[in-house]
């Protein structure tokens, strides 16, 4: 599958087999897809589940980096079980959508562009949002866009990112260190962005600390990591293992035998289905590069979006696991954006607390969505 760039470069579309999704543990749900044109005239599918009676109330939920729709999998039958209507995309680069193959056409721009594009295409109305991780970084800005097809919004461990006043010195380590050859393995990587929040950093370092230095490891990881281990990654943030069986999965994924490894759980296979080989994970690699951390092309798009939300007088609930470095000093940043923002109580369960605080999360989320205003 292909078109044409603005540039006119051709612009090359992968779509992932069907037979790739077979058998997945706890994913039943029918697929619904939704062609939409981009800005050059390109055709991509997109997936997205529904599940849940028609005439119901509408949560959207959108999932972010490097995960799926099956993400929400333990959720949604806590949320239909009660009456709600689940809508849940797979992101343009994930899941059964398709998956552009250049690290360029992962804009932020681009994003909030096709995801706006698959909102119009199906007409959904009435909807409440809920957000994590770059679900959240695009559905905000789909809600400021697009505000009159919501009306509640939710979200977690996740923020819309305004950063004018990054200090310069700030900008060049970042920069330096993204082009650097240094070689980052997972667990190099983990251990510096779980200090994202600036807990555990010495005294000597915190006056000169800024979130930036500690996800530009992540950012660096994910772009140079031509064969990112996405089943491997999401196992370390959402299963419980032993470390026989994460060490034994480490060495088959450093060997190139993934595939054959017996240390593979059913979250791993998940997760890797999406990628029948490296090719298709440009979405995963690049977007983290494209997290507006530092001052860059999407600064007035996000100054809109959260002028909007500055005076929106939508009902706004701010739902944080409280126990993710990533995201923990973001939280204080989204109350003082939505001033009519409610912050629920603290779940835990990490980046990705959709998988491993289902019931909790869809609890709070249900009570959003029945609540009178």
């Amino acid at each position: 599958m292909s078109g044409f760039n603005c540039k006119g470069i051709e612009m090359e579309v992968l779509r992932t087999p069907d037979e790739r999704f077979n058998n997945l543990k706890e994913y039943p749900f029918e697929p619904h897809y939704t062609n939409i044109k981009t800005h050059d005239g390109t055709t991509l599918r997109i997936h997205h589940i529904d599940e849940g009676p028609k005439d119901g109330p509408i949560l959207l939920a959108m999932h972010g980096q490097p995960v799926w729709s099956y993400l929400y999998a333990r959720m949604i039958p806590f949320l239909v079980k009660v009456g709600i209507r689940v809508i849940a995309p797979d992101l343009p680069g994930y899941g059964k959508s398709d998956k552009p193959a250049a690290r360029e056409d992962y804009s932020y721009q681009n994003q909030v562009d096709w995801m706006g594009e698959w909102l119009k295409e199906n007409n959904f109305l009435n909807l409440t949002f809920f957000g994590q991780d770059w679900g959240g970084l695009i559905g905000l800005r789909m809600v400021a866009q697009d505000p009159d097809r919501f009306i509640k919004v939710s979200m977690g461990n996740t923020g819309l990112p305004y950063n004018p006043d990054v200090p310069q010195e700030v900008i060049e380590k970042v920069k330096e260190f993204r082009a650097s050859n240094l070689k980052l393995t997972p667990m190099s990587m983990q251990k510096e962005v779980m200090q994202m929040d600036g807990k555990n950093l010495s005294k000597e370092s915190s006056p000169t600390f800024h979130p930036s230095l500690k996800f530009m490891y992540w950012q660096k990881f994910c772009w140079d990591t031509e064969n990112l281990p996405v089943g491997f990654i999401n196992s370390t943030m959402m299963e419980k293992r032993s470390k026989i069986s994460m060490i034994g999965q480490y060495l088959f994924e450093n060997l190139g035998l993934a595939k054959i490894s017996p240390f593979t759980s059913d979250l791993m296979k998940a997760y890797e289905a999406p990628f029948p080989d490296p090719s298709f994970k440009m979405g995963p690699r690049a977007m983290p590069s494209h997290v507006p951390t530092l001052p860059d092309q999407s600064l007035e798009a996000q100054k809109k979006a959260r002028e909007f939300f500055k005076t929106s007088t939508k009902p706004f609930l701010a739902v944080f696991a409280g126990d993710d470095p990533v995201t923990n000093g973001i939280e204080k940043d989204v109350l003082k954006m939505a001033p009519n923002a409610k912050s629920a109580p603290h779940i835990g369960g990490g980046h990705f607390y959709q998988w491993t605080r289902p019931e909790q999360l869809s609890d709070i989320l249900i009570s959003f969505i029945k609540e009178q205003t």
